[in-house]
């Protein structure tokens, strides 16, 4: 996917100027299309400024499968990896016949490569982006298991009146908990504590 901005100038040079500190981009790093030039008018009427349209160059290098395919690699993994696009964010499932090797514990080593991805792109990169990993469909099983845990737990708080504190669980999972839970007329959640501590609490009480 190309980004391009259209930007205006007293001259052509100008609105270059405009369009490479928007995009935060060297002139190397975009293709220029002039669309009009600038027309002076008649005694300073109708006159009209220069409009160009720059479009940041694809970097093959700093792909998202592309940069995921050489973490896997210094893993030692052997893996394909593919791509979609979807509404403007990338997911990237890999392919391999170690995936619970890449998924750890709750799926804690398949976040850490996601972060590390991430942090990653989004500095090489010359536009903002957020890319999703997954691999044999973990992440799908895993929100469909934490969603049937957080209707039991609210069942039990429904029947006992009492608050129930699950166990510490990533910003993914706990944001599969709360949605889970948010048309509830009974049960409510919020989270708890500090870091890798921080966790879901489920209450009989509306917050």
């Amino acid at each position: 996917m190309q980004h391009y901005i259209e930007t205006e100038g007293e001259t052509v040079e100008e609105a270059i100027e405009n369009a490479l500190t928007e995009l935060e981009a060297t002139r190397e790093q975009v293709t220029i299309d002039i669309i009009s030039e600038p027309t002076k008018g008649i005694l300073n009427f109708g006159a009209k400024p220069a409009k160009i349209r720059a479009t940041l160059k694809q970097d093959v290098s700093a792909a998202p499968e592309t940069i995921l395919k050489e973490i896997l690699s210094r893993m030692g993994v052997d893996a394909k990896v593919e791509a979609n696009y979807i509404d403007g964010s990338t997911h990237l499932n890999i392919l391999t016949d170690s995936p619970a090797l890449l998924i750890g514990k709750h799926g804690q080593t398949l976040d850490a490569i996601e972060r590390i991805l991430n942090c990653i792109v989004n500095k090489v990169s010359l536009a903002k982006k957020r890319v999703f990993v997954d691999t044999e469909g973990y992440r799908e099983r895993r929100e469909e298991r934490l969603i049937e845990m957080a209707n039991q737990i609210a069942d039990k708080v429904r029947y006992t009146g009492r608050d129930v504190v699950l166990a510490p669980m990533s910003a993914r999972d706990r944001r599969v908990i709360h949605v889970a839970l948010k048309e509830d007329e009974i049960v409510s959640t919020y989270s708890q504590g500090e870091g890798d501590m921080r966790r879901v609490v489920v209450t009989a009480q509306r917050v």
